[in-house]
C-alpha cells in the first residue's frame, strides 16, 4: 500500500485571487478533502471528483482524526481552511491528535503545511497599513482558553503600546467579551484610537467599518469579523488606517536629514544603551529624587531603572547611586542580618509600610519570611522573590531590594543605624557577594 498524506492547506481569505498556487496544487493533488462546511463552500469548484467530508464547527477534532483515518488507508488528504492553517486553524490539532496516536516524523504519512494568507493581513490590507509596528493577535473565544487568561493578555498588549487585533471577537452567545476586551484597553489608550472592523474580507459579503475605540462595542461585530486596535500612534487620514513606522523618530521626513544625535542604520538615542543612559543623566539632572519618584516618571519595572544605574561608569554616572545585582537571594538575606538595625518597606497599591527591625526578626521558613518581633508580624512570600539588589546612595542610604519575576519590588530592607560601622559591614557584604552576574530572567 501506497504511503498516505496529509496536506494542511491554508487558502488565504476566500476569494479565488487571493489562493496561491500552491494550495491550489496541493487540493489537485489530493484523493479526500476535509474541512468545516463554510470552508467547502469556498473551494467547491476545485473539488470535481474527489471525496468531500464536511464537519461542522465544533468538529475540529473530527476533522483531525478523520483525516489520520483516511491517510492510514494511504490517501492523500487536503485538510483545508481559510486563512492560514497554522494561525488559529487546524494544523495544531492535527499534529497533536497525531502524537496522541504514536505517529511521529518519517513514519509512514507525511504531513505538509500548506500557508495561506491570514485574515489579519488581508483585513490590514483593505483599511491602509495599521501593522507596520508592532503588533498582536488575541482570540476572545472562550471556549477554550479561560477568560483571566484572556484578560491578562489583553492588559498587556495594551500597556505594551502593541496594535492589537481580536480574533473570534463576539458570536450569538458570546456577547460581554468584546464589551469586556474594551474596557480593559480603554484603561491604556485614549477613547478616539481608531479601530477598523472588517467582516468577511475579500468575501461577497465583505463590509469595512472605521471607529473610535469608545464606539467598538456598540457596533455589529460577529464571528466573521476581525477588529484591529491601532497604537497610540497610529492614525486615521482619507479613511485609511496607518500606524508609522518610526521614521518621524530619526529624521526629518522620508528623503530628509536625520536629526540632531541620530545615525542613519544605528539604534536610536533613545534606543536601548541610549535609554538606560538617559535614565542616568536624569539621576544626575535631579539628585533629590527618590528610585521611587524615578520609576514613576519612566513608567518602567524598578528593576529596569536598577539595571541602568548599574551599567553607570566613570564617565556616565547615575549620580549619587551605585548597584549591584546580587543572585543568590539567601546569601543575601543571611548578609543582611548582620547590617544593624534595619527599616522593611512594603508596598501594597498605594500604601507604604515601614517597619523598624532587627536582624534576629527574619526567619525564613520555606515559602515564607517571617518579620517577627514584639510590635508587628509580617509574612512575605518568598516564593516571589526572583533576584536581589544592593542599592547604595553615597553615603546616605544602604539597601537591599528583592525583586519578583516582573521586576518589581516585593519588600526593601534598608540600614536606619548610618555609623562607620554598619555601613562597613554593608559595604563588605557588598564585596563578598562580587561583581554582578548574568540574570535568570525566565
Amino acid at each position: 500500500m501506497k504511503k498516505g498524506k496529509i496536506l494542511l492547506v491554508g487558502f488565504g481569505p476566500g476569494s479565488k485571487e487571493d489562493m496561491t498556487y500552491r494550495a491550489r496544487e496541493a487540493i489537485a493533488s489530493a484523493d479526500v478533502v476535509i474541512g468545516y462546511t463554510t470552508y467547502i463552500k469556498l473551494v467547491e469548484d476545485l473539488l470535481d471528483g474527489k471525496e468531500v467530508i464536511r464537519k461542522g464547527m465544533t468538529e475540529e477534532i473530527d476533522r483531525c482524526v478523520e483525516a489520520y483515518e483516511q491517510a492510514k488507508l494511504g490517501k492523500v488528504v487536503a485538510m483545508v481552511s481559510s486563512g492560514d492553517i497554522g494561525i488559529y486553524g487546524m494544523a495544531g490539532p492535527t499534529y497533536e491528535v497525531l502524537f496522541q496516536s504514536g505517529w511521529r516524523p518519517g513514519d509512514d504519512i507525511e504531513v505538509e503545511i500548506v500557508t495561506g494568507s491570514t485574515a489579519l493581513s488581508a483585513c490590514a490590507s483593505l483599511v491602509g497599513a495599521p501593522l507596520t509596528h508592532d503588533f498582536c493577535s488575541i482570540s476572545l473565544s472562550d471556549l477554550l482558553t479561560p477568560w483571566p487568561v484572556i484578560a491578562n493578555r489583553l492588559t498587556a498588549a495594551a500597556r505594551a503600546d502593541f496594535v492589537v487585533a481580536l480574533y473570534n471577537p463576539k458570536s450569538g452567545r458570546r456577547t460581554k467579551q468584546i464589551v469586556e476586551a474594551q474596557r480593559i484597553l480603554l484603561q491604556h489608550r485614549k477613547p478616539d484610537t481608531p479601530v477598523a472592523i472588517v467582516k468577511s474580507a475579500y468575501r461577497k459579503s465583505q463590509s469595512i467599518r472605521m471607529v473610535r475605540l469608545d464606539e467598538m462595542a456598540d457596533c455589529d461585530i460577529g464571528m466573521l469579523s476581525t477588529v484591529l486596535i491601532g497604537n497610540s500612534s497610529t492614525f486615521l487620514r482619507d479613511n485609511l488606517m496607518i500606524t508609522p513606522r518610526g521614521y518621524a523618530n530619526k529624521y526629518d521626513s522620508l528623503t530628509g536629514e536625520t536629526r540632531e544625535g541620530e545615525r542613519a542604520g544605528r539604534s536610536l538615542g533613545m534606543g536601548l544603551l541610549g535609554w538606560k543612559s538617559y535614565v542616568r543623566s536624569y539621576l544626575r539632572e535631579f539628585p533629590d529624587y527618590s528610585l521611587q519618584a524615578v520609576v514613576r516618571y519612566f513608567d518602567m519595572p524598578f528593576e529596569e531603572i536598577l539595571l541602568a544605574i548599574s551599567d553607570a561608569s566613570a564617565d556616565d554616572t547615575a549620580g549619587e547611586f551605585s548597584a549591584m545585582c546580587a543572585v543568590d537571594a539567601s546569601q543575601l538575606l543571611s548578609e543582611v542580618k548582620n547590617w544593624g538595625r534595619l527599616r522593611a518597606v512594603v508596598r501594597s497599591g498605594n500604601a507604604v509600610s515601614e517597619m523598624m527591625l532587627g536582624g534576629a526578626d527574619l526567619a525564613l521558613c520555606g515559602d515564607r519570611l517571617k518579620v517577627e518581633n514584639e510590635h508587628f508580624h509580617l509574612h512575605v512570600d518568598w516564593s516571589r522573590v526572583a533576584r536581589t539588589w544592593l542599592v547604595m546612595r553615597a553615603d546616605k542610604n544602604y539597601g537591599a531590594y528583592f525583586i519578583d519575576s516582573n521586576g518589581e519590588v516585593v519588600f526593601k530592607l534598608s540600614l536606619v543605624t548610618k555609623d562607620g560601622a554598619s555601613a562597613q559591614r554593608y559595604k563588605q557584604s557588598w564585596q563578598l557577594l562580587g561583581e554582578p552576574q548574568e540574570m535568570n530572567h525566565e
